[in-house]
């Protein structure tokens, strides 16, 4: 399993968790965003002199050229997810993902959502979360 996106509102704001960790607590089950596939790309390389040391009197000249490269919309550098951090706690299963967007959105989402009584701790507060259905809270 990894760390995948999930878009959860039409401005694009998205969850970054494991499929299976984020529905645990939904009634609505997220699918991960299709993040494109993998292709070759290429781009112009400008002509520019290469010294071959330090102080070289006679520097050499490369010519201008194209470049292919491999493009992948989902590559990350590192272990590390983008946004800010979170935590949902039922009591049971307490797991922490990241978020994109503002915490009023995602808020919103989870109140309107939930498929337990839980808790979103967001980095400032804790928020106590009423089932979706059972007369809304928060």
């Amino acid at each position: 399993m990894a760390i995948q996106k999930h878009v959860y509102d039409a401005e694009g704001n998205a969850i970054y968790a494991e499929t299976a960790n984020i529905n645990y607590f939904l009634k609505t089950e997220l699918v991960p965003a299709g993040e494109g596939t993998t292709v070759n790309k290429t781009s112009n390389v400008s002509a520019f002199t290469r010294r071959r040391y330090p102080g070289d009197t006679a520097p050499s000249n490369v010519s201008a050229s194209t470049r292919e490269y491999l493009y992948d919309p989902g590559r990350r550098n590192g272990s590390a997810t983008p946004g800010s951090p979170f935590i949902l706690d039922d009591g049971v299963e307490k797991r922490s993902f990241t978020f994109t967007g503002s915490f009023m959105d995602l808020h919103a989402f989870i109140l309107g959502d939930a498929a337990m009584d839980l808790t979103l701790y967001s980095p400032s507060a804790s928020y106590v979360i009423t089932a979706a259905g059972n007369g809304g809270g928060g």
